[in-house]
């Protein structure tokens, strides 16, 4: 008994695994990058503003005869870049709204409103991309979106010309919140590689034992063609019923004739390509 229990003791018990853990797979899983609701891939601006000209006088200025004799530094206080930041807001919007408002006095109108909306939002992305700490011009920001897909959705579903041209031509995507929430997890995220990799190592695998198959077809019939001339033999010579007829040996022997063809083509073809890659 003492025996026994040394040599239970001195050889340890190995356990071998037949199966692999998802450690042992080459999977990597990285976790997407979250995108601010306000940055343009979220809000759908595809463009942003246009560049100020430095040389941009006030609007209210534009026609002043007096200013075109003035000193250049009298003109400096009338450019639009040494002014406030809200006067540029607004030539935006105004330059914004005469590309789509219906008529020069139009600007209550649907396709004026999301243009106003559209300028001020791409000029506060701006200051976003300068600023990211100002919570206050954030959440402005995050509250035209909004309002301006609510706007979006109304004239889609009472106008859906008007909607595909007012997007044209203010350059935007209309981006509707999803119909159900998901948290992205790791888990869920690994069982779905997972199951790719999988799928992947199968069709893999199918194609190699796929192309095993095809190689040895030509052995096959040529062995196939032999067996069905021997065995037609002995039954003639053994006057048996003939089971193994004329027309299956031809078959097969045509069969195999249109497989070699088929094989030197392919040959042929491979044989050019390496020559051309070489080539090049």
């Amino acid at each position: 008994m003492n025996k026994l229990l040394n040599v239970a003791q001195a050889v340890p018990r190995q356990f071998v695994r037949q199966y692999a853990f998802k450690s042992d797979l080459k999977i990597k899983w990285v976790r997407p990058e979250k995108i601010a609701c306000f940055k343009p891939e979220k809000s759908g601006d595809l463009s942003k503003l246009p560049p100020l000209n430095p040389n941009e006088i006030l609007p209210e200025f534009s026609d002043c005869k007096e200013l075109e004799k003035a000193d250049d530094a009298v003109k400096s206080q009338f450019l639009l870049s040494n002014n406030a930041s809200y006067l540029t807001t607004r030539f935006y919007r105004d330059e914004m709204v005469k590309e789509v408002q219906r008529h020069a006095q139009d600007f209550g109108s649907m396709e004026a409103k999301l243009a106003k909306m559209t300028a001020v939002i791409r000029r506060y992305q701006e200051h976003m991309d300068s600023h990211p700490r100002d919570k206050m011009i954030k959440v402005r920001l995050k509250e035209l979106i909004d309002k301006r897909k609510k706007f979006l959705k109304y004239l889609r579903r009472w106008d859906y010309p008007r909607f595909e041209w007012i997007l044209e031509k203010l350059d935007l995507v209309y981006k509707p919140p999803p119909t159900h929430f998901h948290w992205i997890t790791r888990k869920e995220s690994l069982q779905k590689l997972t199951d790719t990799y999988c799928e992947n190592v199968k069709e893999e695998r199918l194609e190699a034992y796929h192309k095993q198959l095809q190689a040895q077809q030509i052995p096959f019939l040529e062995e196939a063609i032999k067996k069905m001339q021997f065995v037609r033999q002995e039954q003639i010579s053994c006057d048996v019923p003939v089971t193994v007829t004329e027309e299956h040996i031809a078959d097969s022997k045509r069969q195999l004739a249109q497989l070699k063809e088929l094989r030197q083509a392919e040959e042929a073809a491979s044989s050019q390509k390496q020559k051309e890659d070489g080539f090049n």
